[in-house]
């Protein structure tokens, strides 16, 4: 089939007391692929944290919140950093982009080894308050889905199961990625839990869903039946909201040697954003506008 396009659904099961997210993100996965060069259990172990963020950012309340997820667990990977919005939109970076690590009786992408277990899973959210709101739990296994049922249980007091998956081609390119969460609402009942365990017990790689269905609403029907309400869908993908201006506000934090070093001695500079590897160029000339400008106002 063509690929599906990046989307997500919130949905709502066992009569309104099971709340039911899924996404689908090939598209964005092989963006962020493709900008890092990444290596395919690098580009998974990234892949299955945008996705889960892309549905968390759905889950917030307003265009002014965002929330950052942050997972280290002292694996060859280092850091896996994503923001995610309200709109579902995504960025994100890991600190290796080049593993490529495999289980050895299955040949499986080990994300689990490339992320490790010692470590911590935190989420930072900015409800635009005084304070920003932060959970954070331990590492289950480091392959993200269960770390994530963990936290949502553990931190947001919301019993749920995760399912993620990216599918790696063999060209390295991105071939299918998704993913579901399942939460369970204060009112599920012994019954509900059951048989979402059921459901998920028997549930095929949401990546091969992914793959293999037309629309993310075909495989909520194979999964749910007809015990399923539909509450919206929206489009998202992996955008950064660097620009020129803000990489200039970054370069007013350096100090005055470093920068009439960069004038003097480099005669212009490079600067690459963190998030999505965009690269900003600043000539000899901007650079000397720029001193100008600080030392106008630095003295003002």
């Amino acid at each position: 089939s063509d690929n599906m396009k990046d989307y997500l659904i919130k949905a709502l099961t066992c009569e309104e007391r099971v709340r039911v997210y899924i996404c689908s993100s090939t598209a964005l996965v092989e963006e962020a692929r493709q900008r890092f060069d990444m290596y395919p259990t690098s580009a998974a172990a990234l892949g299955r944290v945008l996705s889960v963020g892309s549905m968390m950012g759905s889950m917030l309340k307003s265009e002014k919140e965002q929330l950052t997820i942050r997972i280290n667990g002292h694996g060859p990977i280092g850091t896996i950093l994503v923001d995610a919005y309200y709109d579902g939109h995504v960025r994100g970076f890991v600190s290796d982009p080049h593993i490529m690590l495999q289980y050895n009786d299955t040949g499986k992408l080990a994300v689990g080894m490339a992320v490790g277990n010692q470590g911590t899973l935190e989420v930072i959210k900015d409800l635009h308050m005084k304070e920003n709101w932060g959970g954070t739990v331990a590492l289950q296994s480091g392959e993200i889905g269960d770390d994530f049922a963990y936290y949502f249980t553990a931190s947001e007091q919301t019993p749920s199961a995760v399912s993620v998956g990216v599918l790696v081609d063999t060209d390295n390119s991105i071939k299918a990625a998704g993913g579901m969460i399942i939460q369970m609402m204060p009112d599920a009942k012994e019954e509900d839990i059951v048989k979402i365990e059921q459901i998920v017990a028997n549930m095929k790689h949401i990546s091969s869903y992914v793959l293999e269905k037309e629309s993310l609403e075909a495989i909520l029907e194979e999964l749910f039946g007809d015990d399923l309400q539909i509450l919206s869908k929206q489009d998202i993908c992996f955008k950064c909201d660097c620009d020129k201006a803000k990489m200039k506000r970054a370069l007013t934090t350096l100090s005055k040697e470093e920068r009439m070093a960069m004038i003097e001695e480099d005669h212009g500079c490079e600067i690459t954003c963190n998030f999505c590897n965009e690269r900003y160029q600043f000539s000899e000339e901007e650079l000397r506008d720029l001193e100008r400008f600080i030392d106008t106002y630095a003295k003002a």
